[in-house]
């Protein structure tokens, strides 16, 4: 997949997002951006793009449960397992087993996608790291 067809798919995901109704959703106030970052030389920008193609494993984690060996080996087709969320809870959004943020399931042209409700900031993923 080239970056022609990623743009293409992310436009897709943002027109097909777009036309679903949000009853839920509040603009939220933000701060002015300001920029005033310095620009960055080319042997910063050649290390940046090194980083930016680190390819990166995200996951949506529904819940969790702990059973013993004895339950797990019995588990068969059918068989319904109990998860520590209620239905409706938002899913976990992990990057390489760390939480960044919390979504929603949506479903775009027969696939499914998450939209991220609430992103966890810097912070808040370093205190949860020690």
């Amino acid at each position: 997949m080239d970056q022609n067809d990623d743009q293409r798919m992310a436009d897709e995901w943002a027109a097909a997002l777009a036309a679903q109704e949000v009853d839920s959703v509040r603009t939220a106030p933000l701060d002015e951006l300001v920029d005033d970052a310095q620009p960055i030389s080319e042997d910063e920008r050649r290390k940046l793009d090194t980083i930016l193609d680190i390819p990166v494993t995200i996951s949506m984690e529904v819940g969790r449960t702990q059973i013993s060996i004895r339950n797990l080996l019995q588990l068969n087709q059918g068989s319904v397992v109990e998860l520590d969320r209620i239905a409706g809870e938002s899913l976990d959004v992990m990057v390489n087993g760390t939480l960044i943020a919390h979504g929603e399931v949506v479903v775009v042209n027969d696939k499914f996608g998450i939209r991220l409700t609430d992103v966890i900031s810097q912070t808040e993923r370093i205190k949860k790291l020690r």
